[in-house]
C-alpha cells in the first residue's frame, strides 16, 4: 500500500481546513439514508466527529506501525453488533470517507491516491470481515 499518497491526500485534506465531519456524514446519510437513524442520539454531532477523529486515527496507524488499527476495527465491529450495526456499515463508511477525501480535493486528487485509497478500504474491511482472525503483516 502507497502509505505516502494516504498521508499526502490526509495533507491536502488538512491544508483546505475546515471540519470534515458534516460533510462525510452528508455524502454517507445521501447515499444510505437508512443509516441516519443509526445516529439519533447524536443531536450535536459530536459523536460523529469523534468517530471520524477515531477512523483518521487508525487509518495512519494502519498504514504504519500497525500497533491497534486491525484490532480497533474488529473490536468496533463487536460493540457497534451490540448497537445493532451490521459490519457492512463499515465499509461503507470507509468507502465515504475515501469518496469525500476525493470530492474535497478535486482536481488535487490523483489516480495513485484512487489505488491507495482502494488497497486501503479493502485491507481494513479484511479486519470488518473476520472479526476473530489476524492477518500477518508483511513489510515489503
Amino acid at each position: 500500500m502507497d502509505a505516502a499518497q494516504i498521508e499526502h491526500t490526509l495533507e491536502l485534506a488538512g491544508e483546505l481546513g475546515g471540519d470534515l465531519t458534516p460533510r462525510v456524514y452528508a455524502n454517507l446519510f445521501a447515499a444510505h439514508p437508512e443509516m441516519e437513524a443509526l445516529f439519533v442520539r447524536d443531536t450535536n454531532g459530536a459523536v460523529r466527529g469523534e468517530m471520524l477523529a477515531r477512523v483518521f486515527e487508525m487509518i495512519l496507524d494502519y498504514i504504519d506501525r500497525r500497533a491497534y488499527a486491525a484490532q480497533m476495527i474488529q473490536c468496533e465491529v463487536v460493540t457497534h453488533d451490540g448497537y445493532g450495526v451490521p459490519p457492512e456499515v463499515f465499509g461503507i463508511f470507509f468507502q465515504t470517507v475515501a469518496d469525500t477525501l476525493r470530492e474535497c480535493l478535486g482536481a488535487k486528487w490523483t489516480d495513485a491516491m484512487t489505488a491507495a485509497w482502494r488497497e486501503l478500504v479493502d485491507g481494513m474491511n479484511w479486519y470488518v470481515a473476520h472479526p476473530n482472525q489476524t492477518l500477518a503483516v508483511v513489510d515489503a
